[in-house]
């Protein structure tokens, strides 16, 4: 399965993302992925992220099996912001420790991470 983002519609508050998805017999189907504006200010999400989540969404749809209207909500953002909190934690932790050197074992002298 491939998906392909082809644009948005946006009528008030509601912004509708459109995809193609081209199945492995060549077939393509057209699918739309609708969100409230309003979740993108409220989680700090910007609108440029919205093709990747809502391609996200419909993919995690499919695997489901879901059937139906698609629609990204406010626990996808959430969940979304907490995913990119938890990777910014393990990336400055990962950059932290990197700085940090090696703990001597007992009768070497401390690695300084200047000198590696």
């Amino acid at each position: 399965m491939e998906l392909r983002y082809i644009g948005f519609d946006q009528a008030q508050n509601t912004r509708v993302y459109r995809f193609d998805c081209r199945a492995e017999d060549k077939s393509t189907m057209r699918f739309a992925v609708s969100v409230d504006m309003v979740l993108f200010l409220r989680h700090d999400v910007s609108i440029q992220e919205g093709p990747s989540l809502c391609a996200q969404k419909l993919t995690a749809d499919f695997e489901a099996q879901h059937r139906g209207e698609h629609e990204l909500t406010n626990e996808d953002l959430a969940a979304h912001v907490a995913e990119r909190t938890a990777a910014k934690a393990r990336k400055e932790s990962h950059h932290r420790a990197g700085h940090r050197g090696r703990k001597p074992e007992l009768g070497q002298a401390p690695v300084q991470w200047w000198r590696r």
